[in-house]
């Protein structure tokens, strides 16, 4: 493996596990793909630094957990906006 490609992986873990990110805040963050984000910190940090990968991987599946109330909120949210600009 490329050595840019570690370091990006590792990089990558660690914002996850610093800001609790999901993987399309991680992707935007770094101007990656989510699939290059979600392959870097599942496959190719365990061979780099299995505890490093085993710590985003938890953060990764708490926000799994909760994505489905994230969506819930996001779409509440849009129809309150959608009420009070309608009412304006």
């Amino acid at each position: 493996m490329k050595d840019y490609i570690e370091e990006r992986a590792i990089t990558i873990a660690i914002y996850i596990i610093d800001h609790n990110a999901t993987v399309r805040q991680t992707a935007k963050a770094f101007g990656i793909s989510k699939s290059t984000v979600h392959k870097d910190v599942t496959d190719r940090l365990i061979q780099i630094n299995p505890t490093l990968a085993h710590e985003a991987r938890a953060v990764l599946d708490v926000n799994k957990s909760e994505r489905h109330i994230r969506g819930g909120l996001a779409t509440k949210n849009k129809y309150l906006h959608m009420m009070t600009t309608a009412k304006s």
